[in-house]
């Protein structure tokens, strides 16, 4: 797989809260940047905050839900993916028409859009599936190659139970030296292979028929190819071998490790641009794993015997 046949690929990334879902997402960016790919990160975590400063980015992006019209429970245009599956209109954007408020930029050239924040709502605003949707149905276009996408979902489990992970193409999950943490890898490789077994999803609530059919539909169509684990911050060599045995036994695939780097909590304790060269390390394995994954799973079967 080469710089041009990863045009459009949107890779989700998933964690339980205190994971490092967003440290790997920001250094995963650049090195998918260094090595030439247009590269695009979506903020879709509607609580967690510092992608703009943890990225180094211009100016903190206006969230994409003003662009789309608001939230439904505010008299708005986006509704939440599980009370009403209809796709998203106008989700497929071109990323030069995007008023220049709703995109951060950094000086290697990756570009940040952010789905919506439930703080800044108000009383009565805190579901957050309406930028669960956003998270879903965005489609960032480029003029003449179409950028590789980083989604950066909540932390937990809820945003791929509402149908997001449909959307992308490979499932990235972060699992730090905990049980709740290889519980959920566990969750998303069974989500996702329940998914491509055409595993429906439940309607029961869905009174319309044509809800159910686009619910149905919405399944039917997914994108997601695979899940792959990332093994973050394990202490020492004795956690990181647990961790390996835990996830290896539960069919977990791991093709990521990132080290404890304590500096880096620091700076995104301190709002600074995230630096350390042992992370930018791990992350050029991950990007080369993430491509090889890619690569296997776009390789056509074997002709039988």
């Amino acid at each position: 797989m080469d710089r041009q046949s990863l045009a459009g690929v949107r890779i989700g990334m998933f964690g339980k809260g205190g994971s490092g879902k967003s440290t790997v997402t920001v250094f995963l960016a650049r090195a998918l940047r260094r090595r030439g790919h247009q590269v695009v990160v979506l903020d879709a975590d509607s609580t967690n905050l510092g992608m703009s400063a943890a990225l180094g980015v211009d100016r903190n992006p206006e969230p994409l839900l003003n662009h789309f019209g608001g939230m439904v429970f505010s008299g708005g245009a986006v509704s939440c993916p599980v009370d009403d599956p209809t796709p998203l209109e106008g989700a497929e954007v071109f990323l030069p028409d995007l008023p220049r408020s709703f995109v951060g930029e950094t000086e290697e050239g990756i570009s940040l859009v952010a789905a919506g924040k439930l703080g800044v709502l108000g009383p009565g605003a805190g579901c957050d599936g309406p930028i669960v949707k956003i998270a879903r149905d965005l489609r960032v276009r480029g003029r003449t190659t179409d950028p590789v996408m980083l989604v950066d979902f909540k932390a937990g489990f809820e945003d791929a139970a509402r149908g997001a992970v449909t959307s992308v193409d490979l499932a990235v999950v972060v699992v730090d030296p905990t049980t709740a943490a290889v519980q959920m890898a566990n969750h998303l490789t069974s989500m996702v292979e329940a998914i491509r077994a055409g595993v429906q999803p439940a309607t029961a609530h869905l009174e319309q028929p044509g809800l159910v059919e686009m619910a149905q539909r919405v399944y039917r169509e997914a994108r997601v190819r695979g899940v792959l684990a990332v093994r973050n911050r394990a202490p020492d060599a004795q956690a990181e071998a647990y961790l390996s045995s835990a996830l290896e036994k539960l069919g977990v695939r791991v093709d990521g490790v990132f080290p404890e780097e304590r500096e880096v909590a620091a700076q995104w304790l301190r709002g600074e641009t995230l630096s350390s060269q042992r992370l930018d390390d791990a992350a050029e394995a991950l990007a080369s794993a993430i491509l090889d994954v890619l690569r296997t799973l776009d390789a056509p079967a074997s002709a039988a015997p």
